[in-house]
């Protein structure tokens, strides 16, 4: 296939681009940045520089060309989101960035369409059924400052999944990690990510895991689906960031009061201090044949240590 990939450059398109190459599809990467577009070109990618915001400069530049599929990983993160103003540039995105990316697959002749997604839609303070599918309420108010993330998420799902002529397609993507083990290691050795006593679970997932269900969901999604891609092991944040402590040679996380976090760290807090979800990904299991390499953040911070 030849794929829009929006987000290229991004830590997920970084790795996304390789396995995508393995697999015998040709990549047209969007990036606002010409550096990063040199970058993309040197790693076989044909790069598309234009914001996905700015709608009649971006359908302009894909005018004359075409692509098979559309891939949607756009995020505005730079670092981790600490604040509930840090997700409003990635809400916008995930809602009017989506209907300029399918006004572009119109453009371009294609007709197959992922877009990033992730299971905190499901809500971070609800408390949840033991096991949650994808059948489960998605993208729901809660009352809270979360509102605009969950409804951003409903946003790119209700377009993508609900256009004539598209074959939609969802991914419901658990907390990444992986590649980003030397700037957790850097913040574990300057003491700046703090876990509390909480122990709720939060789902994970590793970047080359993530990548590799998108592949075989271009290629054996069902349209109109949305999956879960998360390992087998959900754990809570004090756990996650103590296996990637002891991966990493670094000491282990401070443990801080619940309350401190909400204070001083709002939106991070929401994980780290409400989330209590265990998801099932036995639909992406079945449809897309896709099993984690890495079922658990022991096995992939280990993985992610020896490759640094």
């Amino acid at each position: 296939m030849r794929i829009l990939l929006a987000g290229a450059s991004g830590t997920l398109g970084r790795t996304l681009v390789p396995q995508l190459q393995q697999a015998g599809h040709t990549i047209v990467g969007v990036t606002r940045s010409p550096e990063s577009a040199v970058r993309l070109r040197a790693r076989g990618v044909q790069p598309l520089v234009a914001d996905v915001l700015d709608r009649d400069r971006f359908l302009a530049a894909v005018r004359g060309q075409r692509a098979d599929a559309v891939v949607h990983e756009l995020t505005a993160l730079s670092s981790a989101p600490t604040h509930y103003r840090s997700m409003r540039a990635t809400n916008e995105l995930r809602d009017r960035g989506t209907t300029h990316l399918l006004e572009a697959a119109v453009e371009l002749g294609a007709t197959r369409f992922l877009t990033q997604s992730i299971v905190f839609g499901y809500g971070y303070r609800r408390t949840h059924p033991p096991l949650v599918d994808e059948d489960a309420p998605f993208g729901q108010p809660e009352g809270a400052p979360t509102d605009g993330v969950h409804a951003a998420l409903a946003s790119t799902e209700r377009q993508v999944l609900g256009t004539p002529g598209i074959e939609g397609i969802s991914l419901r993507y658990g907390l990444f990690y992986g590649l980003d083990a030397p700037v957790v290691a850097r913040m574990l050795r300057r003491q700046v990510l703090p876990v509390t006593r909480f122990e709720g679970k939060v789902p994970t997932v590793h970047h080359e895991d993530a990548a590799a269900a998108t592949v075989a969901a271009l290629t054996r999604g069902v349209p109109g689906s949305a999956y879960n891609v998360a390992d087998d092991t959900p754990v809570s944040w004090r756990r996650h960031m103590t296996a990637a402590a002891r991966a990493l040679g670094a000491p282990a996380p401070f443990v801080v009061p619940a309350w401190l976090l909400r204070a001083s760290l709002p939106y991070a807090a929401e994980l780290m201090t409400r989330l209590d979800l265990r998801v099932t990904s036995e639909r992406a299991h079945r449809d897309l044949g896709w099993t984690p390499r890495y079922p658990s953040v022991e096995d992939g911070w280990r993985a992610a240590a020896a490759t640094r």
